[in-house]
């Protein structure tokens, strides 16, 4: 494998990534790689490249536009990590040896309707209906601006709660030790360290920038972007919630993504911090073996970035 920190720098190439079964998928700017533990010790690898949305259409580029596409192709790009190690776990259980072969795209686009539509219904729904139901009780919830902040307060509540509930089984305990794994990864990535478990293993497993964080922005965002937009009807505002769903994920991806570079001073810690104390659920600390996996996964992107980097040079 070719020498990753002679091609890029931290400075040049910003990554991230997911945690998946017994695995972690990176991202770098033009690849992304799923790296995952079979049974045996061995790795298994997937790796691709990474065209980004806004190459395709240049609006998808814009400040607040890009947030809503970021996040439909990190949709869409977890789900087929996930069904990958997903495939290794299968093959495995099996104990037939064979590679994990690659599916349609179909199975992917239906995990993400799925994933979508339980959201909708958790998170937008139900709060909605439940805070709807509170308002024929308690005369304050009529009030606009405090109806949407019962909403938004059963929102972060059924958040947390779903996290915490599903943070007690076996199963996804190590799917968190994985995304702490992915953590100290990156901020060695970032820190310029060579990529080792020893440097990783020294390194926190709370990250500024990462999903769990960028979902409780999406919550509270929520609560002042629906408070400008004031509807009658339970179905009015129902829909009103999704079609602001893109206006919503664009402005919190700018306000992480802004904050994250500034996380150590003053306000921009007070505004990351919650983020980061829910992170201490959704993040486990790793074995050096799951260190090697996330490294690996890392050093793949990196490696195939640099080969795609070098193409569209050759190609201007």
């Amino acid at each position: 494998m070719a020498d990753t920190k002679s091609q890029a720098s931290p400075e040049d190439i910003l990554v991230g990534g997911q945690a998946v079964i017994e695995g972690v998928m990176m991202r770098t700017p033009h690849a992304h790689s799923v790296a995952v533990r079979r049974a045996d010790g061995s790795i298994e690898v997937k790796t691709g490249p990474v065209r980004r949305l806004s190459e395709s259409w240049k609006p998808l580029s814009w400040v607040i536009v890009r947030g809503f596409a970021v996040l439909i192709q990190s949709m869409y790009l977890g789900i087929r990590a996930l069904n990958f190690s997903v495939n290794v776990s299968m093959v495995d259980a099996d104990d037939k040896g064979k590679s994990p072969k690659e599916g349609s795209a179909l199975p992917v686009v239906l995990s993400m309707a799925v994933g979508v539509a339980a959201a909708v219904f958790l998170f937008i729904l139900l709060p909605l209906w439940i805070t709807s139901w509170l308002r024929d009780y308690i005369p304050a919830v009529h009030n606009w601006v405090v109806f949407n902040l019962v909403d938004g307060i059963i929102r972060v509540v059924f958040f947390i709660a779903y996290i915490v509930s599903i943070s007690f089984m076996k199963d996804i305990r190590r799917v968190f030790e994985y995304h702490g794994a992915e953590h100290k990864v990156v901020h060695t990535w970032e820190a310029g360290e060579e990529l080792t478990p020893e440097n990783a293993r020294l390194k926190s497993t709370l990250h500024p920038r990462c999903g769990t964080s960028f979902m409780l922005f999406v919550m509270v965002v929520s609560i002042i972007v629906f408070s400008l937009f004031k509807f009658d009807s339970f179905w009015a505002i129902f829909l009103s919630r999704l079609l602001l769903v893109p206006l919503i994920s664009g402005l919190s991806y700018e306000l992480i993504r802004f904050s994250a570079s500034r996380y150590r001073s003053g306000f921009f810690r007070m505004m990351v911090s919650p983020g980061l104390a829910l992170q201490r659920i959704t993040t486990k600390e790793p074995s050096d073996d799951q260190l090697e996996v996330a490294i690996r996964a890392l050093k793949e992107a990196l490696e195939l970035d640099g080969i795609k980097a070098r193409e569209a040079q050759s190609a201007a």
